[in-house]
């Protein structure tokens, strides 16, 4: 690698203060260590940095111990997609739950209640919320990551769960604008398309960003996404028309904005790693997240030297990217500030599990006779997006061997998933654990083999319940949270 950049210059400090990188270990790094020094000024944590929360707050103060002043985010957003409890699943219902109850005080509870555990572990930054509009239910990535298919719904718990948290002193960053809800492609593996007037995106997807803004958001995330009606030529994360004249112009919005993971196929497999880093701090971004695939300190010095590069190729204006720089420590600044907030929050341990029971829908076939003795439980996995990970477990076996002892469990999934489960029941009475049914040919079948063999199965749908409710009793989660899963027992259980 030819190093341009020798020494701890400014120009130099504000390449390394843009970016956020991830890396390996549950210890910082000696190269991290290093980096700090010269000028990086955030560090970003993701489920492979996690153990337990006192390994994490050791973590955060061994970083400290190199730069007070740090950046310390995760992708945090509770729900299906979570960090801090990756090995044991969320003790928070994720933003469909939140939706479904549609109780902005609760929303701000639970965002308040997470808040106040980061900021115990020595976490400031949280790239959360999703404020997408789940327009399409199809969406392969979004799903019951979004509050909802309401603009108004998904504002109103958007601007809620950025005060809740951001109370705690922990910044949140709402994404992904201008609104990742109405796509049908992952953009962790191609550019998505959203092909809608502007009109639409205006009265649709915009709104929640403008509940978020209003709301004290201190970053927003971009999207890569392909909006032609904005910018027929780059994807949000790209595009000075997006970011720049759209975002901070017309929507006023002065904070932080943050790039998503810049190694996403939809950038690095169209322009390129480096090069898309530099065409996103140009369009107007501040901060570049990288690392949830890319940890190495290779990477690190690559798209820093990337940077200088194309500053004094002129390229990249100088200005551009010391105001990049400025925005990060502003942040920065701002996290010191109010990190007495976070020890004044009274802890809330179980708001969780009481939103997730009370997000709960219940359908019930005729007088369905309650769970009294083992079962088994039926869980049919479809393959998980990148954004959720599959470290993390969910469903509701784990519970139910807690309150029936005896039951039993099998995972099962592809077009022989329904009689293997069938067979593995043993004629034992069957919950059947399904997620986003609507979306998989293989578990409508798999349900249609179970419920004709066994109509006393009890059905739980742990993601969207489009799907019509069938089963003795349907109940609908919301999200595969482990709370949403201790909720779903008790109503198994209950009847």
């Amino acid at each position: 690698m030819t190093t341009l950049a020798t020494g701890p210059d400014t120009l130099t400090r504000d390449a390394l203060a843009v970016l956020q990188p991830g890396f390996d270990g549950t210890t910082a790094p000696d190269w991290v260590r290093r980096r700090l020094g010269e000028g990086l000024a955030s560090v970003a944590l993701f489920g492979r940095n996690v153990v337990t929360e006192e390994q994490v707050t050791a973590l955060t103060a061994e970083l400290r111990a190199e730069r007070d002043d740090l950046l310390v985010a995760i992708d945090e957003e509770s729900g299906d997609v979570t960090r801090l409890d990756v090995r044991t699943g969320s003790s928070f219902p994720g933003n469909h739950a939140l939706g479904a109850v549609d109780d902005p005080g609760l929303t701000r509870a639970v965002s308040r209640e997470l808040g106040r555990r980061l900021a115990a572990c020595g976490v400031n930054f949280d790239w959360a919320p999703s404020a997408d509009v789940n327009a399409n239910p199809d969406n392969p990535v979004i799903g019951v990551r979004s509050f909802g298919a309401s603009t108004d719904l998904v504002a109103r718990h958007t601007a809620a769960w950025v005060e809740g948290l951001q109370s705690t002193g922990v910044a949140a960053c709402t994404k992904h604008f201008p609104g990742h809800g109405d796509t049908n492609v992952d953009s962790h593996h191609a550019v998505p398309r959203i092909d809608v007037d502007a009109d639409t995106l205006y009265a649709r997807e915009l709104p929640p960003f403008r509940a978020a803004i209003a709301a004290g958001t201190r970053a927003i995330m971009s999207a890569h996404i392909l909006v032609p009606a904005l910018d027929p030529d780059r994807p949000g994360t790209l595009s000075r028309r997006i970011l720049t004249e759209l975002l901070r112009d017309e929507l006023g919005y002065r904070g932080l904005i943050v790039t998503d993971g810049m190694e996403m196929r939809a950038i690095s497999g169209t322009y390129g790693l480096e090069h898309g880093v530099v065409l996103a701090i140009a369009a107007g971004a501040d901060a570049i997240c990288v690392g949830g695939g890319l940890c190495d300190e290779g990477t690190v010095l690559g798209l820093r030297d990337a940077l200088v590069a194309a500053v004094r190729s002129g390229e990249l204006p100088e200005e551009r990217l010391a105001d990049a720089a400025a925005r990060v420590r502003d942040l920065a600044a701002w996290t010191a500030g109010a990190r007495a907030a976070a020890s004044a929050t009274v802890p809330e341990p179980e708001v969780g599990l009481v939103a997730a029971r009370r997000a709960l829908r219940v359908t019930r076939a005729g007088a369905a006779a309650p769970a009294d003795t083992p079962v088994f439980v039926a869980q049919f996995e479809p393959a998980r997006n990148i954004a959720v990970g599959d470290q993390t477990p969910w469903g509701v076996a784990a519970e139910l061997e807690r309150l029936l002892p005896g039951t039993a469990s099998g995972s099962f999934t592809g077009e022989g998933g329904g009689p293997e489960a069938l067979a593995a029941a043993d004629g034992r009475r069957i919950v059947a654990v399904v997620r986003d049914e609507h979306r998989h040919g293989w578990m409508r079948s798999a349900l249609d083999t179970l419920l004709a063999a066994r109509p006393d199965t009890v059905v739980v749908e742990m993601g969207l319940p489009q799907a019509a409710p069938r089963g003795a009793l349907h109940i609908a989660t919301y999200g595969a949270a482990r709370v949403c899963g201790v909720a779903a027992a008790e109503a198994v259980v209950a009847g």
